[in-house]
C-alpha cells in the first residue's frame, strides 16, 4: 500500500498547491470537505478544482458526503466514525492506495487543527494505513510523528494520584477526543 497523504488548501494559490501535490506524487486528489467550494478562495471549488488538476495528470474524487465533518445531521466524530457510509470510505481510499498515491484535502493548513486527521487520518492509521501529512512548506511529516507531538504537548490521559498510568492507545483516544472539543469551538 502507497502512504496515503493529507493536505490543506488553506489560502495557497492554486499553482503552488498543485506544484506541492505533484512534488509528492499525488495521483488521486480526495476532497473530504462536507462542502466542496470555499468563497475565500473560488480555485478550489469542485468543478475549478477538479478541472486545474486534470492538467496535471492528478484525478479529483469527491468523498465528503461520507468523510466531512460537517455533516448535515451533525454528530460527534466517534459518531461519524461508527456510520457504516464512513467505514465504507475507508475501505475505498485504503483499496485505492494499492494502486494510486491519494491525497486526502481539507481546508485547514494546519493538520492537527483539521478533520482529515482528527477524524480520517487518525481511523485509516488504526486500520495500519500509512499516512504522510504535507505541510505547507513541503515538509512532509507522518502520523506517527503527528501523534508523538499530540503525545508530547498534551496533559490529557496523563496519570494523576488517582488514576494509573494508560497505555498510549487509551491516551491517545482521550487526547483525540479532546482535540475533536476543541476544534469544534472554535
Amino acid at each position: 500500500m502507497k502512504p496515503i497523504k493529507t493536505i490543506g488548501h488553506s489560502n495557497h494559490p492554486i499553482e503552488r498547491f498543485v506544484d506541492l501535490l505533484t512534488a509528492a506524487g499525488v495521483e488521486v486528489l480526495v476532497d473530504v470537505r462536507s462542502t466542496p467550494y470555499s468563497r475565500r478562495f473560488p480555485q478550489f471549488g469542485r468543478e475549478r478544482l477538479a478541472a486545474r488538476l486534470a492538467t496535471a495528470d492528478i484525478l479529483y474524487r469527491y468523498e465528503g458526503a461520507a468523510l466531512g465533518g460537517k455533516p448535515q445531521a451533525g454528530g460527534s466524530y466517534e459518531t461519524l466514525a461508527a456510520k457504516p457510509e464512513f467505514s465504507e470510505a475507508l475501505d475505498r481510499l485504503v483499496s485505492g492506495a494499492a494502486d494510486s498515491a491519494l491525497c486526502l484535502m481539507c481546508a485547514e493548513k494546519e493538520p492537527l487543527d483539521c478533520h482529515r486527521t482528527v477524524l480520517v487520518s487518525r481511523r485509516l492509521a488504526e486500520r495500519g494505513a500509512p499516512i504522510e501529512h504535507l505541510l505547507a512548506d513541503g515538509r512532509i511529516e507522518t502520523h506517527a510523528v503527528i501523534e508523538e507531538r499530540l503525545l508530547a504537548d498534551s496533559k490529557d490521559g496523563l496519570p494523576d494520584l488517582f488514576t494509573t498510568a494508560q497505555d498510549r492507545a487509551t491516551r491517545l483516544t482521550q487526547i483525540w477526543r479532546a482535540r475533536e472539543r476543541a476544534m469544534k469551538r472554535t
